[in-house]
């Protein structure tokens, strides 16, 4: 499920390559293509059961037709990314031993990786909360959990299954909506709260959405051409199909890779300097 890979950040913390979280599908046992389920949809074409290889795998775990994926509809694949977590569970936890030479270890991948990809996730926010000079009276905090984070993704399979995820994110997810709280109080005027709004297929074209809260909104189909994002937290919004051309998005917080190549955009939509335009659009 290999999607367009993000740039390196250009920031004096650490940048995402540093740790790892961009994804090298080359030294990953196509986790992504085995460990997760998937129903066919409008983004996949068959059903799969978690546990069970994609059809579509290579003996050499790659994918058969990664040239092809949409228009052989598996669009879905097209979009995620594991921020890494597949060559860390691959060669890092699990040594390189993989699930087809030593299938006592299968039922264990699979079960440590979604478990890694959150993990990761939380390191590529927190680097970017990092990043940001507004966040400055909580970067001490945000230090101190990304160096807990870092260190949980080194326990070993045993101690990752164990993990309580959603205490963990609860946590972190404290840090990351202070340090959206001073960054987006940076912008002028009134800020739009639309904390897990409801704007499937909403008409957005040219709205000023500046610091807006959009977290875990769905922005599914909706019309944001042109539309100013800038300084918006768009953390967990779904942006599947939304029209971002000629929107602005620079400084948005937390965008993700997964999020833009769910999205639909041009040559006109400004992405912050961490993303990459997909070559879809």
């Amino acid at each position: 499920m290999s999607a367009e890979r993000p740039q390196d950040r250009k920031q004096s913390n650490p940048p995402p390559t540093e740790l790892d979280l961009v994804s090298d599908c080359g030294s990953c046992f196509g986790l992504c293509c085995v460990a997760l389920p998937f129903a066919a949809s409008a983004d996949f074409a068959i059903d799969k059961d978690a546990g069970r290889p994609c059809p579509n795998l290579q003996t050499d775990f790659r994918c058969g037709i990664h040239a092809d994926l949409r228009g052989r509809g598996f669009s879905g694949c097209t979009v995620f990314d594991c921020f890494g977590a597949g060559q860390k569970v691959s060669q890092v936890t699990f040594g390189g031993r993989d699930w087809r030479q030593a299938p006592g270890t299968a039922r264990q991948m699979f079960d440590v990786f979604p478990v890694m990809r959150q993990l990761h996730e939380l390191l590529w926010y927190l680097t970017e909360a990092l990043g940001l000079p507004d966040a400055r009276p909580v970067h001490t905090a945000l230090r101190a959990a990304l160096e807990k984070t870092e260190r949980l993704t080194r326990g070993s399979a045993e101690e990752l299954g164990r993990l309580d995820v959603p205490a963990h994110r609860g946590e972190v997810n404290a840090l990351l909506l202070r340090t959206s709280e001073l960054v987006r109080a940076t912008v002028p005027g009134r800020k739009k709260e639309r904390r897990g709004a409801d704007l499937m297929g909403a008409r957005l074209r040219k709205a000023d959405l500046r610091g807006a809260n959009l977290r875990g909104a769905y922005l599914i189909a909706a019309d944001l051409r042109g539309a100013d994002l800038r300084q918006a937290d768009l953390i967990g919004a779904d942006l599947r199909d939304a029209d971002l051309s000629g929107a602005d998005l620079t400084g948005a917080l937390f965008l993700t890779q997964a999020q833009v190549n769910a999205a639909r955009g041009d040559a006109t939509t400004t992405l912050p300097p961490a993303l990459s335009r997909p070559a879809h659009w």
